[in-house]
């Protein structure tokens, strides 16, 4: 191990130096008092702008004449713009080539006319759950596995387009996994939320669990065999929603044909409410309450709105509007106190606990 031997007689204590530092010159920079001689542009660096040499036709860039230099030249108008092919998207997904398929002139419109591709018709999954037979999400899946039948061919690519007409087979696979599926009514209480968490609100989806099941149906032997499992969750969504104020019927489905029937653009289903109010209502806010409300700009469906006791009405709606029935009533003049959902189409909440739920049994319909 090397050892350092310090002389102490050469350390300096003084705070201050008595000798000036010596400033050593520096042979990278030059002198500034000798005038740099001017270079000639022809020695001077080139750049894009300016090489050091005039500018004269012979170094100008002409276009040549009836040439688009901006695009892809295209002789003859009637000649396709190519373009790459995009990555995905419906068109690709329906057999659309974009480099083998013109876009311009006569001879896109020919193309068009004469392609296998109809834009026209409608995707098989639409026409699907058009016919009641399956959600969109079912049908995709179920044409993935193999399971549709259009018109004796058995269809496996997503897109396919069929005619509006076309014959449908379901394989009884695709019935027995759709017969798996489990519907939910439940009594939502006060304080829960229809879907999502919210502002520190728990979603009603966590009372589905076999403790709040409703044992005491005396139609549960008759109907329902199904032993409650934790794969029921998945999937589970709310057809319809419930304030957080409001208590009553919840739909929780696997069934997109229920959620569909029930939500849908095209719903009719009646959904029948008990609200308590305060206030004075006359007979002519009577016949606003049933017919001639808007909201949001646009007018309501009709209702049937009645007198159920002194303090309650009585709401049947075909429609489910954001806070729909609170935002009527403040239009008349009533302040709701409370609302129940008791019916949704011919299913009724009966002795449903509040907090409980129980199986939509196999035959119930809505």
């Amino acid at each position: 191990m090397a050892t350092l031997k310090i002389n102490k007689d050469k350390i300096s204590t003084t705070p201050n130096m008595t000798k000036a530092p010596i400033r050593r010159a520096n042979p990278a920079k030059r002198d500034r008092t000798v005038t740099l001689a001017k270079t000639t542009p022809a020695t001077s660096q080139r750049n894009h702008r300016f090489d050091g040499k005039p500018h004269d036709d012979e170094h100008k860039q002409t276009k040549p004449a009836g040439i688009d230099t901006r695009t892809t030249p295209r002789p003859d108008k009637n000649e396709p713009q190519y373009r790459q092919a995009p990555r995905r998207g419906g068109k690709v997904r329906d057999g659309y080539n974009a480099v083998a398929t013109p876009q311009y002139g006569a001879a896109a419109k020919a193309a068009y006319k004469s392609s296998p591709v109809n834009v026209e018709q409608p995707r098989l999954s639409k026409v699907m759950a058009e016919r009641g037979l399956c959600s969109r999400r079912e049908a995709d899946e179920w044409i993935v596995n193999g399971w549709v039948k259009v018109d004796d061919v058995i269809i496996e690519t997503l897109g396919t387009r069929i005619k509006p007409d076309a014959e449908i087979i379901i394989s009884g696979y695709a019935y027995e996994q759709q017969a798996e599926q489990v519907t939910i009514l439940l009594h939502k209480p006060v304080g829960y939320v229809s879907g999502q968490a919210e502002d520190d609100y728990q979603p009603a989806i966590v009372l589905v669990h076999p403790d709040n099941e409703w044992l005491d149906d005396p139609e549960l032997n008759a109907h329902n065999t199904k032993e409650f499992q934790r794969g029921f969750l998945h999937g589970l969504a709310p057809a319809g929603r419930l304030d957080i104020d409001s208590t009553g019927m919840l739909v929780l489905t696997q069934d997109g044909r229920i959620a569909r029937h029930l939500i849908g653009e095209d719903s009719s289903v009646e959904k029948e409410y008990l609200v308590r109010v305060k206030g004075e209502l006359s007979d002519a806010d009577m016949q606003r309450l049933n017919h001639g409300l808007s909201l949001d700009g646009e007018k309501l469906k009709p209702a049937k709105v009645s007198w159920q006791n002194e303090d309650q009405l009585r709401f049947v709606l075909r429609e489910g509007k954001k806070r729909q029935i609170r935002r009527m009533c403040e239009m008349v003049g009533l302040h709701v106190v409370g609302l129940k959902r008791v019916r949704i189409g011919s299913i009724t909440l009966g002795k449903l606990p509040v907090g409980q739920w129980r199986y939509l049994r196999a035959n119930e319909r809505f």
